[in-house]
């Protein structure tokens, strides 16, 4: 049971690590990574998110459920 609490550990440090480096990418009230790429708010009349920010986001969630998944399993195995 120590090795798999050991390579959760591991995992939870990884997912923990991406999350902030995708949360960091993410833009605040302009710019982000659209200005990053050269998109910019030239060509967006709807103000919609481009492709590249969508999946971002899709990205982030899905780390965020990761993340949320390894601490919930490091608390059952470490709680016992």
């Amino acid at each position: 049971m120590e090795i798999f609490t050991a390579i959760l550990v591991v995992l939870h440090l990884i997912v923990s690590a991406t999350l902030i480096f995708l949360i960091l990418l993410h833009s605040g009230k302009g710019g982000g990574m659209s200005d990053m790429f050269g998109g910019g708010m030239q060509g967006s009349s709807g103000g919609g998110a481009t492709l590249a920010e969508r999946n971002l986001d899709r990205l982030t969630v899905f780390v965020a459920i990761a993340f949320t998944t390894t601490t919930v399993l490091l608390v059952l195995f470490i709680g016992q």
